[in-house]
């Protein structure tokens, strides 16, 4: 009776179950089981018709209580500098596990010729400074909004909350509160959503397993498990070191307050789907301030891919190895750069990246194997989002220790001095 009132009635649980009845079923019916897919699209469509709308509230109601403060260009500026050490420490690490564990080196060529595929060559442009720049100032917000480009929408919003803030008091806090409960009423129908994640991820299994098998695992099995040790050692260490040395809140009770939160990103492999629970963890479990929350864990989902960082890094090193190519100290730092640079403006989104073929071009490493990884992205892809969002509140923990709390010492000397 325990064990049924405590941990099957928990969502996290029930993902879990999900995820292996339906990796079992796609093994067993094989492309069969596409019949299922239906129930992930279903699960995904759902998510997606309430992202936008949450991150936009979110920012706005983020950008307004910061913008009413004095500390506003402290927390943008310095979310913004841990998200690109943290993204650059992140492909570093990747490197030096690739170096040390040679995932591709042993694996035969011709055993996986079929993957080839010259057909993503084409995909590893990053713009230029300027057109990237460019690219970020939205000229339609609604269409921005109905082709979910992340990167516009947090400008405006953020603009726009911003302006919100600069309001005299009685004309902002009436507007403020009505977009605040607006967001909460988003976050009550994601949470409702959550429910049928089970559901979802079993037809998204299914349909994975099902297409591919577990025999082209077998093939890249070395830079799997390399994979799931570096994000590892960044969610269960880096990470949680730094809380403990920046913050007030302990590594401990930073670790088990993540595990909520790292479950979903699992089963829905979006930053943006776990973006509700991710804020609720942060404020209520972690104490973070609300202004600071509704800030930093949106900008975060939308371009701290720390995951991602650890991907590109080890994908590199592991066709080097398996196509015998020397990397020497320009083609690291080529590495490192195209990967934290690039990082910014991926959309928090499930779904293959194409991020790898400039990290690929950028070293002179040949992109021919790609489609051998695209295969299993999805399993990628839910690990790695499991860690971007730990690394977006990370970051708002220690923002608000660092920042908010120096802001807050001033005020508290004042009114000592006044008693």
């Amino acid at each position: 009776m325990f064990f049924k009132s405590k941990y099957l009635k928990n969502v996290g649980v029930q993902v879990i179950i999900a995820m292996i009845v339906g990796s079992l079923i796609g093994f067993v019916m094989g492309p069969k089981a596409a019949m299922f897919a239906p129930l992930g699209t279903l699960f995904i469509n759902l998510i997606q018709m309430l992202v936008i709308p949450l991150v936009v509230v979110a920012i706005i109601v983020g950008s307004a209580s910061l913008g009413s403060g004095s500390n506003t260009g402290k927390v943008g500026g310095t979310t913004l500098l841990f998200f690109a050490v943290t993204s650059a420490l992140a492909v570093a690490l990747a490197l030096a596990l690739g170096a040390i564990f040679t995932p591709g080196a042993g694996i035969d060529i011709h055993t996986i010729n079929a993957h080839f595929s010259t057909q993503y060559a084409d995909k590893g442009e990053i713009a230029g400074f300027w057109p990237t720049i460019l690219a970020m100032i939205p000229t339609n917000l609604f269409q921005a909004m109905s082709h979910a480009k992340i990167i516009q929408i947090l400008v405006f919003c953020m603009f726009f909350g911003i302006g919100l803030s600069k309001l005299p008091k009685q004309r902002r806090e009436p507007l403020t509160a009505g977009i605040q409960a607006v967001c909460d009423v988003l976050i009550w129908m994601i949470n409702k959503v959550m429910l049928v994640a089970p559901i979802g991820v079993f037809g998204l299994m299914a349909k994975a397993v099902g297409n591919y098998g577990f025999s082209l695992l077998s093939d890249v099995l070395q830079l799997f498990w390399v994979f799931v040790l570096g994000i590892a050692i960044f969610a269960f260490i880096v990470y949680p070191l730094m809380v403990q040395l920046l913050s007030r809140t302990s590594a401990i009770q930073f670790i088990k307050a993540m595990k909520k939160p790292q479950v979903v990103a699992l089963s829905t492999a979006s930053s943006m789907a776990t973006l509700p629970v991710n804020m609720e963890t942060v404020e209520k479990d972690l104490k973070v301030s609300n202004s600071t929350t509704s800030f930093v864990l949106p900008l975060g989902a939308t371009i701290n891919m720390t995951g991602g960082a650890i991907y590109y890094g080890l994908v590199a090193m592991f066709f080097a190895q398996l196509f015998h190519v020397h990397l020497g100290l320009g083609a690291y730092c080529a590495i490192i750069a195209t990967a934290t640079i690039g990082a910014v403006g991926q959309a928090g989104v499930p779904g293959p990246t194409f991020l790898v073929v400039a990290v690929l071009l950028a070293a002179n490493i040949p992109i021919q194997g790609l489609p051998l990884l695209f295969a299993l992205d999805r399993i990628f892809d839910m690990i790695r989002t499991a860690l971007n969002i730990t690394g977006d509140a990370a970051t708002a923990v220690i923002v608000d220790g660092l920042v908010c709390d120096m802001a807050d010492q001033p005020a508290a000397a004042t009114s000592e001095v006044s008693s």
